[in-house]
């Protein structure tokens, strides 16, 4: 229990001492009796409840908790890169240096504001995450009583439903538009719906011409520094094989004859200096080729992903179909980004029931005079 006792050492103060949960013994000073009673209240309360956070604990900034939380994530490597630019160039500079205590839902707020005058809103809603989880760490660990990420608005996003995808005549003028060494990469990627990262990584031993398939098991990832290096997939949905068509099969085949795989770890897919494919330095070319083709100003290689999903909609295969061949963690993944594209349920259910009734329901002439007078 604590004590409370007055201290004329100590301008006549009153001073609380108690043990925290740890058996630390602790010792705050009050100028009113008042104010020390209603804080003994308060730390037999918490403990009692299990609650008690040491006010000392939030005094640690942001930046320094932020870092310990970091490097103890179990994040794949290009994860655990994005959060430590994000927080870096985006969070510390605003309220890194804050005690973690003291940051309030306006500070949040306003730094969430000023992001998405210079991010996208999927970018700013990333970084916003990366803050809520932090702070959820810190209530778990005591370090705070609660977060400040309350009711905070974030930039809206446009809804999935707006997503325009390229056509067959984009996705061959790409092709034809493209540096010929990247001819089958873009190629594969509109016909097996394939992620970049997943394209890039993409060893011979994963494809099995003779059978028509691909094994994902694996991607092309960044690394500390400016590297790459393969590592597991987005998901563990992500795990999974995909139907190779033989038209691709045939492009893939034609481009190792002309430009062998990786020796190691045997990528099917390089640079020009025979070296894996970085994202960032693909999209230059990708953008350049995609103006010479006259694409839409939004393509990105990830469009030839939709494309891909597109034209198993467009054939009739189902969402469970879909979100199996692009490795999706669940079907509401795959309707949330394509559930445009599918055909009107309301249209299939009026044909179902005409096709199951025919005329059989129609009242003949007589039936049908009585009813319209």
């Amino acid at each position: 229990m604590a004590s409370i006792k007055r201290r004329a050492d100590r301008g006549n103060r009153w001073e609380v001492r108690y043990r925290d949960p740890e058996g630390t013994q602790k010792a705050r000073l009050f100028d009113r009796k008042v104010d020390a009673e209603r804080f003994v209240t308060g730390v037999d309360h918490s403990m009692l409840i299990g609650g008690y956070v040491d006010p000392a604990a939030g005094k640690v900034t942001f930046q320094t908790f932020a870092e310990t939380w970091r490097l103890i994530q179990v994040h794949r490597a290009g994860t655990a890169q994005s959060a430590e630019q994000q927080l870096r160039l985006h969070v510390y500079p605003t309220i890194g240096h804050r005690p973690m205590a003291a940051i309030r839902p306006s500070e949040v707020q306003a730094m969430v504001q000023r992001l998405a005058t210079e991010l996208a809103p999927s970018t700013v809603e990333v970084i916003y995450g990366r803050v809520v989880a932090v702070f959820r760490a810190a209530v778990r660990d005591r370090i705070v009583t609660t977060s400040p990420c309350v009711d905070i608005r974030k930039p809206a996003k446009p809804p999935a439903s707006m997503l325009e995808v390229l056509s067959r005549d984009h996705v061959f003028a790409l092709a034809e538009s493209i540096p010929e060494r990247y001819r089958a990469l873009v190629l594969a990627g509109a016909g097996t719906g394939l992620r970049p990262g997943e394209l890039f990584g993409l060893t011979v031993d994963r494809v099995d011409f003779l059978r028509r398939s691909i094994r994902v098991d694996r991607q092309l990832a960044r690394v500390r520094g400016n590297g790459v290096a393969l590592a597991p997939p987005k998901t563990p949905a992500s795990y999974r094989r995909v139907p190779l068509a033989a038209a691709v099969a045939d492009a893939v085949a034609a481009h190792l004859s002309r430009w062998p795989a990786h020796d190691d770890p045997g990528l099917m897919f390089t640079n020009e200096r025979g070296a894996p494919i970085q994202q960032s330095p693909f999209a230059v070319v990708f953008d350049a080729s995609a103006r010479r083709a006259d694409l839409p100003k939004w393509a990105t290689p990830h469009d030839l992903r939709h494309y891909f999903a597109s034209v198993l909609i467009r054939s009739g295969a189902s969402v469970k179909v879909v979100q199996a061949r692009l490795g999706h963690s669940s079907a509401k993944t795959t309707l949330d980004v394509y559930g445009h594209l599918f055909a009107d349920e309301e249209d299939r259910t009026r044909a179902a029931i005409d096709a199951e009734f025919g005329s059989r329901c129609a009242p003949d002439v007589h039936q049908r005079g009585a009813l319209t007078r």
